[in-house]
């Protein structure tokens, strides 16, 4: 028997999110590829663009409520190469390269970070707190990392802040962004796209306001908002730390702690959706 018309219509449409996911997994590589030719710059924005169909694939599987177990797996599993490897590979190359024999292993950490971010968001995001995420997001980390390399071209980096001891912010930089994934440090999200809701529409108006900054002056908008983006996890970690410490003496661990035998049976009664 022939499958009824709305059935193919409905396939189709649960296919279209991974369609997003792929593409952002194609960047990722190309974003390596030039790396690896020494385009920095385009390798740079390319992760940027992973990004963005990044938060595509999410919104398509929200609007058409199509979400699926195998599309948050495999969104994982595209982000560890396009958020973890991408940016640890353009750092290296054109700056780790040079700070010495194993400053590498920098990059390598911060891909392991991106995996454990994600791997922990998996089995945990039943439990997951709608508004905020648990820990830095990885796509906000990578970002963060590659487009130091545009800052880095601006009048404004070249006039005002080239004389700073980068090689050490750098370092510390990378550092805090790998700790900051793999912290229980709660990070707000964006307001969600949607058309059916005011919350909705306004999600979409900061939305595009972000992107219309950003392709406005993209080299100098990015770099600065990953880095207030980090800071204020930091200090808004930092700052509930000390309130719980003051009221009952004991205070969550900034250090990721994997309960996975109980986040797991969260995650079966509650399948899971869109990664972190």
């Amino acid at each position: 028997m022939r499958p009824m018309p709305g059935a193919r219509v409905r396939r189709v449409v649960v296919v279209v999110p991974s369609l997003f996911t792929l593409a952002n997994l194609f960047f990722g590589i190309w974003s390596m590829v030039l790396a690896w030719q020494g385009q920095f710059y385009r390798a740079s924005w390319f992760i940027v663009i992973a990004g963005v169909l990044d938060l595509l694939d999410g919104v398509m599987a929200r609007v058409s409520r199509t979400g699926t177990r195998f599309g948050a797996e495999l969104d994982s599993l595209v982000d560890v190469v396009s958020f973890g490897v991408a940016p640890a590979m353009l750092t290296y190359l054109w700056f780790f390269a040079h700070q010495g024999q194993y400053a590498w292993v920098f990059g390598y950490a911060f891909v392991v970070c991106v995996a454990l971010r994600l791997a922990r968001y998996n089995v945990r995001s039943a439990g997951e707190h709608k508004a905020t995420f648990s820990g830095l997001p990885s796509p906000a980390a990578g970002m963060t990392l590659a487009t130091y390399y545009p800052f880095t071209r601006t009048g404004l980096y070249q006039s005002e802040l080239a004389g700073l001891p980068w090689s050490q912010i750098m370092v510390f930089l990378t550092i805090a962004l790998s700790l900051a994934m793999v912290s229980n440090i709660r990070y707000a999200r964006l307001p969600r796209i949607g058309f059916r809701t005011w919350r909705g529409l306004l999600g979409l108006g900061v939305n595009l306001t972000i992107l219309g900054f950003g392709i406005w002056e993209r080299d100098i908008f990015f770099f600065p908002l990953g880095i207030a983006y980090l800071t204020y996890g930091l200090v808004r970690g930092a700052m509930e730390g000390f309130l719980e410490r003051g009221e009952d003496g004991r205070g969550e661990p900034a250090v990721v702690v994997h309960d996975i035998e109980r986040a797991g049976r969260a995650r079966r009664r509650e399948p899971g959706a869109k990664d972190g």
